[in-house]
């Protein structure tokens, strides 16, 4: 029999491995093998062994405390056995979680997450349904080093952390298999430090989370869905994305367009989804489901032009107004909007349509909410003690501990898991300047210095480099574009130069300069041409993205119509003619949805875009501008296949400020193809303006911003113009061209047309 002691480590949850006194005992007595088999059940009046093959039951005898049950059995081999427990009225019968001795996790494995280098730690850690010696359950595993007990809770245990007691291993990693536990079951870890405190915790490797404001983890299956992007994932491998056209659809899934409780969302399997209402600010509105999105927003993207959507955060969140960005459950997509496989549903028809899917990341911090990271075993552990490093307290956020090897490892698994179970394109990961600069947004004394006295967050920088490194080394084509304003060095160069390894940056100067830009009345454009010309001094230290994001269009900042000066016309006006530069100028492109129709109030994450205003006209001409403009910037490879080649761009004339004029020549990849853009940011409309251009012949009017069908003035050249052999702007040839007021002009060589009238000449 075993020690009182002994049991009262079980019976008050006291014990770091109870598989050392729970389960079965192997004994050797007088030569002949007998097993003990001892049970902790603290509802349970009487408990037997159940022998299935034998078909005989051994009953357990309770001595030291009425819960604990134990027996000895006489037999050589003791394999898959049963219990009986009676509970008050009712039987069941169960397998003994304790008589699965032998760990998922393997030495390797616990070496590789001591390190930081296990990749895909995600298929370990977490809840992962399995088969072990033909029986059916459950594997959990959670990292807490320093809780002094981990146990499973659940719907199958009534939420008694008595009940499923986790093992402790090496490396701080508790375990635990449960048999007959399923899909779908929820649960949590209970957590208890060495002060007697209890935490309930979400699983942070959990795949599905309850519906907010409930915090459980569901456990899931992510390798039953069947895809059909296998075409694309293959295209995806031989792409070089940076010679590519990118033009981002920027959105927030819940506020794009909501649905009515009164009509609830059909499932893939035919069955009513659960309604998730908005809030109470939007009575009687649901969120669509992802398979919903998918119906509505591939269509509609795809009829724009877009390349790709960029989703605000999908893994899981408690609060709505966070728009995603803090995070408590990184390996759950959201339940509000359905299930893994509905995102992965989502992800597919998205491939399938020709788009691309960019998920918002989030590294840089997480809430304190006492269900997710924060103090998750009794102590600092996925955060900094210090409130110096470990705390943004302008956001009220946690500050994730990069030196800590298990803490990367998390985030770096978290990166490649996106890209491996859900089959994304590329992340964009937010508030890089956050991570990187030990002083970000403290004052002195907030702060405190790196090794070598300086601000820059050293550790912080080497998981950037790490997680780059690793998931394009497992997923070559996709994207990684970094949120970062600040001017570090070589934050889209390889990591084997020294970079920080993303392949885009967000170009913040830009996007600053345009917007100060266009507020001014046009008369004072003429004194800030720096504005619109200073991008391309500094444009190819990095791989920038020009982006008009969902940043610029809340907190009183306005919408982007009402940035703009002047009446309702020059309003439009100035948008389409932002938006043809943004095209035009080097880099890849983002717009945050509502911009493509010119929705007048802020973004507003508790409701709808403003549809109604496409029943008008001015909204109706904007977003079919914004499309035609799409297609012109794919179909010109001059745009885009070299954004980042110094050859691939070439002022023709930036310094007519007295008309706030400028021309420039885009050159495309591997041919002799270019296209002219000339832009006139006032409303002041320009005939006889002449232009240098490299080549004779006629160029054709591919794009103006003010044709009549976008609502503009429908001034322009009749399709195009030939050159004159007048040395001009530095060019060999010019053209003498209409400008149109506040519109900008996309002009390509005809060579057919040209080399016919070449030869008609000759002859």
């Amino acid at each position: 029999m075993i020690a009182p002691e002994q049991i009262d480590r079980i019976v008050w949850n006291q014990h770091h491995d109870p598989f050392e006194i729970l389960g079965p005992h192997r004994l050797e007595q007088d030569g002949k093998t007998t097993w003990a088999v001892r049970v902790y059940f603290p509802n349970a009046d009487a408990v037997w062994v159940v022998l299935p093959e034998q078909r005989q039951d051994y009953p357990m005898q309770s001595v030291h405390h009425p819960h604990f049950f134990e027996c000895q059995i006489d037999i050589e081999e003791l394999a898959n056995y049963q219990l009986r427990l009676k509970e008050g009225e009712h039987e069941r019968v169960i397998y003994d979680p304790y008589a699965f001795r032998s760990p998922r996790l393997t030495d390797f494995d616990r070496h590789l997450f001591a390190e930081g280098n296990h990749h895909r730690i995600y298929e370990k850690l977490g809840a992962h349904p399995t088969e072990i010696d033909g029986v059916q359950g459950v594997y959990f595993a959670v990292w807490a080093p320093n809780a002094r007990n981990a146990s499973v809770l659940g719907d199958f245990n009534h939420w008694d952390g008595r009940k499923h007691q986790m093992r402790k291993g090496d490396t701080g990693i508790w375990e635990l298999f449960i048999p007959e536990v399923a899909v779908g079951d929820h649960y949590k870890y209970e957590i208890k430090n060495y002060d007697g405190h209890i935490y309930e915790k979400s699983d942070p490797y959990g795949f599905r989370q309850e519906i907010r404001p409930k915090t459980a983890s569901i456990i899931a299956d992510l390798d039953t869905y069947t895809w059909n992007d296998q075409d694309w994932m293959e295209q995806r491998r031989h792409t070089d994305t940076l010679t590519q056209p990118i033009s981002i659809y920027e959105m927030h899934l819940g506020s794009w367009l909501h649905g009515s409780s009164a009509e609830p969302a059909i499932g893939a399997d035919g069955k009513p989804e659960p309604v998730v209402m908005v809030s109470d600010l939007k009575p009687g509105a649901r969120f669509l489901t992802y398979r919903e999105l998918a119906d509505r927003l591939i269509p509609y993207v795809k009829d724009l032009g877009f390349t790709h959507i960029e989703l605000l955060p999908v893994a899981e969140h408690p609060f709505d107004g966070s728009w995603g960005y803090q995070v408590t459950g990184y390996f759950a997509c959201t339940s509000r909007y359905g299930t893994p496989d509905d995102f992965m549903y989502f992800v597919d028809q998205c491939h399938q349509n020709g788009i691309g899917v960019i998920v918002d990341w989030v590294p840089g911090h997480f809430p304190k909410d006492g269900h997710g990271l924060a103090f998750f075993d009794g102590t600092h552990l996925y955060e900094h003690a210090d409130p110096r490093k470990g705390e943004h307290k302008e956001w009220g956020t946690l500050v994730f501990n990069y030196n800590r090897n298990e803490v990367r490892n998390f985030l770096v698994s978290n990166a490649l898991f996106w890209f491996d179970k859900y089959h994304i394109d590329g992340i964009r990961v937010d508030a890089v300047a956050s991570m990187l600069y030990l002083d970000y947004c403290r004052q002195p004394g907030e702060w405190v210095t790196n090794q070598y006295g300086g601000r820059e967050n050293i550790e912080a920088a080497d998981f950037l480099r790490q997680a780059n490194h690793v998931i394009f080394s497992y997923f070559p084509g996709i994207l990684s574009i970094a949120e970062e304003s600040t001017d570090w060095p070589m934050v889209s160069w390889p990591t084997y130069v020294g970079g920080l390894g993303f392949n885009l940056k967000w170009n913040m100067g830009w996007m600053h300069d345009m917007l100060d830009y266009f507020h001014m009345d046009p008369w004072f454009r003429q004194f800030h041409q720096n504005n619109i010309t200073f991008s391309m001094w500094y444009h190819h230290a990095e791989n920038y993205m020009l982006a008009l994001s969902h940043d610029e269009i809340v907190h009183g900042k306005s919408n982007m119509l009402g940035k703009m000066p002047g009446d309702e016309w020059q309003k439009f006006a100035n948008i389409r003619c932002l938006f043809t530069y943004m095209f035009t100028h080097p880099g890849k492109n983002t717009l945050f949805m509502s911009m493509e129709f010119g929705q007048w109030s802020e973004w507003n994450v508790w409701g709808d875009l403003e549809w109604h205003l496409l029943q008008y006209e001015p909204h109706q001409q904007l977003k079919l501008f914004l499309s035609d403009l799409n297609q012109v910037y794919r179909r010109e490879s001059a745009l885009y296949t070299q954004d980042y080649a110094e050859a691939g761009f070439e002022w023709i004339d930036c310094s007519d400020n007295r008309h706030s004029v400028v021309a420039f020549i885009r050159r495309a990849k591997d041919s002799e193809e270019f296209v002219v853009a000339v832009c006139n940011f006032t409303p002041q409309p320009h005939s006889h303006y002449r232009v240098g251009v490299p080549e004779v012949g006629f160029y054709t009017e591919l794009f103006n911003s003010d044709a009549r069908e976008y609502g503009g003035s429908n001034m322009g050249n009749l399709g195009g113009k030939w050159t004159d052999e007048w040395w001009f702007h530095n060019q060999p040839y010019s053209l003498d061209l209409c400008l149109p007021p506040l519109g900008v002009l996309i002009l390509k060589l005809n060579r057919e047309k040209t080399a016919a009238a070449l030869k008609s000449d000759q002859s």
